[in-house]
């Protein structure tokens, strides 16, 4: 058991990476996807595939599912799906307590339709959970595809969701695999939590494990723990309690960015991060005084600063500069009696780095308009917000498509232009598996609240047909 527990009055250990289902967060969209899953195992949806990063949620969200579909919906949860062809058989038949032949693969198929078909018949329906199916061999995949075949005169007899990396959109991409790819009919992302979602989701843990008390984690805390773990709930779940540990060895209820940064040098994940800028924070911290180990973490998780500051003297520590930058100071009064020299001009502010990395633009670049205006106008326009626009700031994403076809995208800009501004539009490629797929998004706004309000605000036809999804541009250029 924790040893923080009763330091901040809690009853149980808030951040777990064990998936421990009251403490599912819905946030982040995750509470949406859920009940987008619950209703197309519900509704003979087919095959439904769930994709994200390691540490991202996945499982959580699947014994979620598990939880909360209704009693009459048997639950196949395959946890090795490494599986041979004929294996992933029988362990279905082992959970539905059915002995198949021993005869040919047909034989055995034929008998867990005719099973099926009973249990239907009785009013039960079955789904099949498969988590980490981007380790699934291909062969296996194919078996999957032909069990979304059983089906009685009218119904799906088997529901089948699958949870994986992105490493899974890579294998349904290959020609082999077309037929089980064009059988999923829904896809969902499970994307990284931006920072104003990072705080909640530290608020939502603390209070599920019976905190009562005020926020303990500073804004400062919060933000060092958003850039350190990705916004990957898992990473999240283990700097957040090394942290409280770290606040109760000093006897304090307040985490702060000093507890965060003696959390991420103790952890692993953040050993591999890459340094920013740390020629600038490498002179900062000797002039501070600070140790070479602290240094180091200092390096890696600190934001860069807006402007580079003239080092102060060796006294004085390097936390925040005594006088305002020139640029800052307002002229003083003339005197007459004193001759100086003139003021020198103010170095133009340096333009802002671009926020898109070499291989990102690469692979945006990657994509071509073919010689449609419209389009061509809207990727140059997209590229260029995305190389500035603020991680912290939001779009509405409108749709996700697979049909890269330039004239097709052409069309849809022609229309859309009678109905929204088409300046607003944004045509992002995103290569996956060797293949695009074009997510388009619209507007530019500073927060979650304002994107979701301009959703209400989008023409009927477009609020009927999108789902319009507030997206920070920090999880759209993650995506690249």
């Amino acid at each position: 058991m924790a040893l923080y527990l009763e330091h901040f009055g809690l009853s149980e250990p808030p951040f777990r990476i064990t998936p421990h289902t009251d403490f599912f967060f819905e946030g982040a969209d995750r509470g949406a996807t859920l009940e987008a899953l619950i209703y197309a195992v519900l509704h003979d949806e087919g095959i439904v595939k769930v994709s994200g990063e390691v540490g991202s949620g996945k499982t959580m969200l699947c014994r979620v599912l598990m939880e909360r579909l209704p009693q009459h919906v048997a639950t196949i949860y395959l946890a090795t799906p490494s599986l041979a062809r004929e294996e992933i058989l029988h362990a279905i038949a082992d959970d539905l307590e059915l002995t198949l032949s021993p005869e040919r693969r047909r034989v055995a198929l034929r008998e867990l339709q005719e099973h099926l078909i009973a249990l239907y018949g009785a009013g039960r329906r079955v789904v099949i959970l498969i988590d980490e199916a981007h380790v699934m061999p291909e062969d296996t995949l194919e078996q999957v595809r032909l069990l979304s075949n059983l089906e009685s005169n009218r119904h799906k007899l088997l529901q089948i969701v699958l949870f994986g990396q992105p490493e899974l959109d890579q294998t349904l991409a290959k020609a082999a695999l077309r037929q089980l790819r064009d059988r999923i009919t829904h896809s969902f992302r499970m994307r990284p939590l931006a920072l104003a979602e990072v705080a909640k989701y530290l608020s939502f843990r603390m209070r599920a494990a019976g905190y009562r008390g005020p926020e303990v984690f500073t804004p400062r805390a919060v933000r060092l723990v958003a850039r350190a773990s990705g916004g990957l709930t898992r990473r999240i779940n283990i700097l957040a309690d090394k942290a409280l540990l770290a606040a109760y060895t000093e006897n304090t209820h307040a985490i702060t960015d000093r507890h965060v940064r003696a959390a991420v040098a103790d952890s692993e994940f953040a050993a591999a991060r890459k340094p920013a800028r740390p020629v600038l924070y490498v002179a900062a911290a000797a002039v501070a005084g600070l140790a070479i180990g602290a240094t180091a973490q200092w390096i890696v998780n600190s934001p860069p600063p807006a402007k580079v500051q003239a080092p102060a003297p060796a006294a004085v520590p390097v936390v925040a500069p005594a006088a305002a930058p020139p640029a800052a100071i307002e002229p003083a009064e003339p005197v007459p009696q004193v001759q100086s020299e003139p003021e020198p001009e103010p170095e133009p502010e340096p333009e802002p780095e671009p926020q898109l990395t070499v291989e990102q633009s690469r692979r945006f670049a990657g994509y071509s308009a073919a010689g449609q205006r419209l389009l061509a106008e809207r990727l140059a326009a997209s590229r260029e917000m995305l190389e500035r626009a603020d991680d912290e700031g939001y779009a509405l994403e409108l749709f996700v498509t697979e049909n890269t076809d330039p004239s097709r995208m052409e069309r849809f800009l022609l229309r859309a232009r009678e109905l929204v501004p088409l300046e607003e539009l944004y045509v992002i490629p995103v290569a996956a598996g060797g293949q695009y797929r074009l997510w388009v998004i619209f507007g530019k706004f500073g927060s979650r609240d304002e994107a979701q309000a301009a959703g209400r605000r989008l023409p009927p036809r477009y609020q009927e047909a999108f789902r319009a999804v507030p997206r920070s541009f920090g999880e759209l250029r993650r995506q690249l």
